[in-house]
């Protein structure tokens, strides 16, 4: 939103702040700003009278000019079509700084040149704003223009403007009433509505038109008729003020339109009346129905789209352009002027879809019902005054929202206690009195009248933070908190989890949620329906996702691509699902890991097994010892079929791990997800403290022969069965298929270490256990003992 100082400065005085103070002032009130600017470039700028012209003799299109300044006659040679003797111009002198560059003098063709006669547009104003003659020419001042005075300020062109990059709940701000009013803050001043009066002729608008509304979706529709208006050039204040806001004059009628909408920031539109009927109806589209918009583009509707129409056909596209057929045009005469609030999302819809227009943005945000009245009288006065019109009796109005004012209650220590301030009841009385809200106080207790045209505050919050960024962050003194504070116990299985991935040697990620749709039901057997993202901002992230671990793979390949080779990460972070209708969130983790995961010379690199461990580790830490198993059933096809498992805890799979599809990277990628929600609905078992046995132990190691199907945590169990309480850890530390041992057979070494809390065990105590443990394996699992 462009703020125009000129503009702005109709309803609160401007004249003693330098721009640069203002913009600063209004960032510290939490608007930023883009840039700083004029409306027009250059110094040294004077009117001069050409009082001699002739043709340079062997130019086409060069004339030798004596020119008037004031002070002096400067020869000056000009290139321009429309230069002639007696007419004003605008003159850059020696050292004069334009956008294109700075004057000096010079020799033309024999002749000396001592400045240069301007066009507009050299003084840096876009030609889309300029009359065919200024873009083919010099610019031809009025005849009472004095000559040696500054043409900028006769002009009115010497204004300033504060480019700002507003927040989306400063609706009000999307007007110069706005900008005056958050202006006021920062100088003191007070601050002048637009003149609204004008006079109403004996006509009645009701005998000549019928309103219909027949959609919910319009919330505030007003109607007035101005007639015999007088189609011309605007006024040259209004003109300005449309350029230094970006908007290009068109006629006085349209013109005033645009301009009321910058001022109040209620947009309108106006239809001729003559070719408008006897009806105006609102309504939604119908599906596949077409409209041509002003632009002259014909637009194909749906029924999502609020269309305005004569009782029949459409006329415009409410919210957003109005048709064509109802144009204001130069043989206009009658106007009718329409002032209306819509369903802001459903504006957005159409807007998105169709076309993004300067009222389409501020119907998005949201319009204050009180502006919609005003803006409409606004119209009727400067129709009246600047376009001769006859405004009719009456106005055709329908409104369905309150135009009261909110009242909200909120008490000094509350302000104190969300801000750390130490604010006295004047403090926070200055405040709202700058704001221009209207306030009672009682036992510091503030009963604040909030103003309509403020819709971003509703609560007492709202108000705290006006006061905070009125009063200014500046001004808090840097105290030390003084109550008693404690660690949050808010998301703290995330926090453990956390804190044990990375003291396992993992790194932390955090990745986006949204996806491409064709990773979504990746890495996952999981039955479940898209969530699609109505607003998009890439292609590539349209859908919300289940599983995590396809953003491990995008980072997997960021790293890649750059030489990183070695990477263990890890995330902690929501997948979402649409299950039977219902919107699904669950909290997961997820591990990849590939390359090293030591350093030096003799690197280890990852493979199932310390994938595995990490998760038993994982499992254990959080209490889940001896209820957790691995088992193999039909995995997704991304995973690697014979180096994937389920992860089981106490009977419910939480889980998958293992290594990714050779066909999605030629790269050994291990990967884990578990569902933590899943896992923690587990009562985890009590960490017991077990006391380091002070006696040696006893290590064995056996090698079993096994058919290939036989799960070695099976066998494990029965080596734990087998040696009893004497038994402390089991290990595997070799495994083998081969030509050494028969087809469909691999053979497994496990270390047994034995121990006792009580004493040093001897060989003739723990070969009963061995015994026995040999006996089992060999019985339950068809294995033979490896003697070698």
């Amino acid at each position: 939103m462009k703020l125009s100082k000129k503009f702005v400065n109709d309803y609160t005085p401007l004249d003693k702040i330098d721009i640069h103070e203002l913009a600063n002032g209004m960032l510290k009130l939490g608007n930023e700003y883009e840039s700083i600017t004029s409306l027009v470039s250059g110094n040294k700028l004077v009117i001069g009278e050409v009082i001699e012209c002739e043709n340079v003799s062997g130019s086409d299109h060069l004339h030798a000019c004596k020119v008037n300044v004031g002070s002096e006659v400067l020869n000056i040679v000009c290139g321009a079509p429309n230069v002639k003797k007696g007419i004003k111009v605008i003159v850059a002198l020696d050292g004069c700084v334009l956008p294109g560059g700075t004057i000096k003098k010079t020799i033309v063709m024999g002749h000396e040149s001592n400045g240069m006669i301007c066009a507009l547009f050299e003084l840096g104003i876009d030609k889309k704003f300029l009359k065919e003659e200024d873009i083919n020419g010099i610019h031809i001042l009025n005849k009472d223009a004095k000559v040696g005075e500054n043409p900028i300020s006769y002009l009115e062109l010497d204004d300033e403007i504060i480019d700002f990059e507003l927040t989306a709940n400063r609706a009000d701000e999307l007007s110069m009433l706005g900008l005056a009013y958050e202006s006021a803050v920062i100088t003191g001043e007070d601050v002048t509505l637009p003149e609204l009066t004008y006079k109403e002729d004996k006509e009645d608008i009701k005998d000549l038109l019928e309103l219909k509304v027949e959609t919910p979706n319009v919330y505030t529709f007003i109607l007035k008729r101005v007639n015999n208006v007088l189609i011309e050039e605007s006024p040259t204040f209004i003109k300005n003020r449309l350029m230094a806001c970006g908007v290009r004059s068109i006629n006085n009628v349209v013109d005033i339109s645009n301009y009321v909408m910058l001022e109040t920031g209620q947009p309108l539109h106006f239809y001729d009346a003559d070719k408008l009927g006897k009806t105006i109806a609102a309504r939604n589209a119908n599906n596949n129905e077409k409209l041509v918009t002003l632009d002259n583009q014909e637009r194909l509707l749906s029924e999502e789209d609020i269309v305005i129409t004569n009782g029949k056909d459409p006329i415009g596209l409410a919210g957003v352009m109005g048709g064509l057929t109802t144009e204001i045009d130069e043989n206009t005469k009658n106007v009718v002027i329409e002032c209306a609030i819509f369903n802001p999302i459903s504006i957005r819809k159409t807007s998105k879809k169709l076309i993004r227009s300067e009222a389409s943005i501020r119907y998005e945000k949201g319009l204050d019902v009180n502006r919609c009245y005003m803006a409409i009288e606004r119209a009727c006065n400067m129709l009246e005054k600047y376009a001769s019109g006859k405004v009719l009796k009456g106005k055709l109005e329908y409104n369905t929202l309150d135009r009261n004012e909110k009242v909200i209650n909120i008490k000094l220590d509350k302000i104190n206690s969300v801000l750390g301030y130490n604010l006295t009841v004047e403090d926070v009385r200055e405040v709202f009195k700058k704001l221009k809200f209207n306030v009672e106080v009682k036992d510091k207790l503030f009963k604040v009248t909030v103003p309509t045209r403020r819709m971003d505050i509703s609560i007492p919050e709202d108000l705290i933070e006006e006061v905070s960024r009125v009063y200014g962050v500046d001004n808090i003194e840097s105290t030390l908190p003084i109550f008693e504070s404690s660690p949050s116990k808010h998301n703290i299985k995330d926090r453990i989890v956390r804190d044990k991935m990375v003291s396992l040697g993992l790194n932390e990620v955090i990745t986006y949620s949204l996806i491409n749709i064709d990773d979504v039901f990746k890495f996952t057997n999981d039955e479940f329906g898209l969530i699609k993202i109505l607003d998009p901002l890439t292609e590539e992230r349209t859908v919300l996702r289940h599983s995590l671990i396809t953003s491990l793979l995008d980072v997997y390949k960021y790293n890649k691509s750059r030489n990183i080779k070695d990477l263990s990460i890890f995330e902690i972070a929501r997948g979402f699902s649409l299950i039977n209708g219902e919107y699904i969130e669950e909290n997961k983790l997820a591990c990849l890991l590939t390359g090293a995961y030591t350093e030096g010379l003799n690197k280890e690199y990852h493979d199932f097994y310390t994938v595995k461990g990490i998760v038993e580790e994982l499992l254990e830490y959080l209490g889940y010892q001896n209820r957790y198993s691995f088992v193999v059933k039909e995995f997704p096809e991304e995973m690697h079929p014979t180096k994937s498992a389920y992860i089981v805890v106490s009977g419910k799979v939480v889980g998958l791990m293992g290594q990714v599809h050779p066909r999605l990277t030629k790269d050994e990628v291990y990967v884990v997800e578990i569902n933590l929600d899943l896992l923690f609905e587990n009562k985890a078992g009590r960490l017991k403290y077990r006391e380091t046995s002070k006696f040696p132990g006893i290590s064995k190691d056996v090698a079993f022969v096994l058919p290939l199907d036989v799960r070695n945590e099976d066998v494990i169990a029965s080596i734990k069965q087998g040696g009893g309480k004497l038994l402390s850890k089991v290990e595997v530390f070799d495994y083998y298929e081969g030509d050494k041992i028969e087809k469909n057979k691999k053979s497994i070494a496990y270390n047994l270490y034995f121990e006792s809390n009580e004493k040093t065990l001897s060989d003739e105590e723990i070969n009963p256990a061995f015994d026995k443990i040999i006996e089992l394996v060999v019985k339950r699992h068809n294995a033979i003992l490896r003697d070698k």
